[in-house]
């Protein structure tokens, strides 16, 4: 197990894939949107996490739709933040929910490295999982609904913000020197691929298109969702260095954990506005 994100091991790849390779990469890896991958390498991943959250900026759009129309229906903010929480879990199949609680019931076993990662392959879910998946749940629709009674108009920008948020922290978890916990999977297959610089340069273009969409709707918005999408990142890049510490590195579930937590995250802070 290693504490550290610095393994020389885990360099990107000097070869880059073209542009649509990356993102039909992400597409087709972080939704069940239609997008058929050309490339299943570490140059194709290098591009295709950076640009996971294009991937999050459809979803949140794909999600704020039924929202906003239930509002204007007549429906209550209580339905459409419900109904527009259910819309990514679905363009995922579950797969966030489904890392979220077996990261959570990994975590909570106090087991060994080894023992924890096989608890967390197991199909079914633990008392931990179920637990965190319904509190993640509650909090997310309770959060959105805040958000909604204002207008929804800010209930559209906290979905759109929050998906974008929840991928762009898969992006810095893909970041060079992050290791993998197992030598398979889709947590091996993306561990390192992404420069640091680059992670970087995503994350500040991503806080600055978050204010600049937010901007017409007030400074004090704008501010709010830079915020948000900070104090999510900061969420995730805790529970990624509390994973890396207990299991040795990365695994899909833990990145599940990470998009779910960074997307809660942000619908909390923009929903204390």
């Amino acid at each position: 197990m290693t504490d550290s994100f610095d393994d020389p091991i885990l360099t990107p790849p000097p070869e880059r894939a073209s542009f649509p390779d990356g993102v039909r990469f992400a597409f087709g890896t972080l939704t069940v949107l239609p997008a058929r991958i050309t490339r299943w390498d570490r140059p194709a991943a290098r591009t295709g996490m950076a640009c996971a959250p294009l991937a999050g900026l459809a979803v949140g759009l794909l999600a704020a739709v039924p929202g906003v129309l239930l509002l204007v229906l007549g429906g209550g903010p209580l339905l459409a933040a419900a109904v527009t929480v259910a819309v990514p879990a679905a363009l995922t199949r579950g797969l966030h929910l489904d890392g979220l609680a077996d990261t959570a019931d990994g975590l909570g076993s106090a087991r060994p490295a080894a023992d924890a990662l096989r608890i967390m392959k197991q199909s079914d879910i633990g008392p931990f999982g179920v637990v965190t998946l319904v509190i993640t749940m509650l909090v997310q629709a309770a959060a959105l609904s805040e958000v909604y009674a204002d207008s929804w108009i800010r209930g559209a920008l906290a979905t759109v913000t929050a998906a974008v948020t929840a991928r762009l922290a898969l992006t810095l978890a893909s970041r060079e020197g992050v290791p993998p916990a197992r030598p398979e999977g889709l947590g091996a297959a993306v561990a390192g691929v992404v420069p640091r610089a680059a992670a970087a340069a995503i994350a500040a273009l991503t806080v600055a298109l978050a204010a600049a969409a937010a901007l017409p709707t007030g400074l004090p918005a704008a501010g709010r969702h830079a915020a948000a999408v900070l104090a999510a990142l900061l969420a995730a890049e805790l529970l990624l260095r509390h994973c890396v510490r207990r299991f040795g590195g990365v695994t899909g579930d833990v990145f599940g954990a990470l998009a779910e937590v960074s997307a809660t995250t942000a619908l909390i802070v923009l929903a204390l506005g």
